[in-house]
């Protein structure tokens, strides 16, 4: 199976966590496409149709980006809004991601208990934030997946940081 992993990091040369997936990423190119879009489309002028047959190349697509104001980066949603369209994504003739298994990879600066501070104890909050996104793959009827989660990239260590790259990766290979 071929993973497409989406990313989306507006500041991907500043970047620790997202930088050091992507390096791990490369090393499996024969089963993992990493595609960049802020790098790809950096006047933000996205070419839909090179979009969208990118995605059906992959039985797999893995948004990754950085949590960004309790949200995808911008790009991304103006990604999925140019994209993700009517008689291609969903309605009676689009049928593109139908069963595609479809996650997300985010990388959150606050740890856990802090992140969780901003509700109250009856809302999951990562999940909450993320449910968006499970809403849209599933009314196109996708295959959503679980989402992969590294809390506290603001104050991980290097181990923390390696351990997470490799877990990354078997995250991706189990799906």
């Amino acid at each position: 199976m071929k993973t497409l992993i989406l990313v989306a990091h507006p500041q991907i040369e500043n970047s620790i966590i997202n930088k050091r997936w992507i390096e791990e990423l490369m090393k499996y190119p024969d089963t993992i496409y990493v595609h960049q879009i802020y790098k790809e489309y950096p006047d933000e002028n996205i070419d839909v149709e090179k979009e969208q047959k990118l995605v059906e190349k992959y039985d797999h697509l893995i948004l990754q980006f950085p949590m960004y104001w309790f949200n995808c980066t911008p790009l991304l949603k103006k990604w999925m809004d140019k994209v993700l369209i009517y008689g291609w994504a969903y309605g009676s003739k689009g049928n593109k991601l139908k069963e595609k298994k479809i996650s997300i990879a985010v990388s959150i600066g606050l740890n856990e208990n802090k992140f969780s501070k901003f509700w109250d104890s009856e809302t999951n909050t990562i999940d909450q934030i993320l449910s968006p996104f499970k809403a849209a793959f599933t009314y196109t009827k996708s295959d959503f997946r679980p989402c992969f989660k590294f809390f506290g990239t603001n104050e991980a260590t290097r181990e923390q940081i390696e351990e997470k790259a490799k877990e990354y990766i078997d995250f991706i290979q189990s799906l």
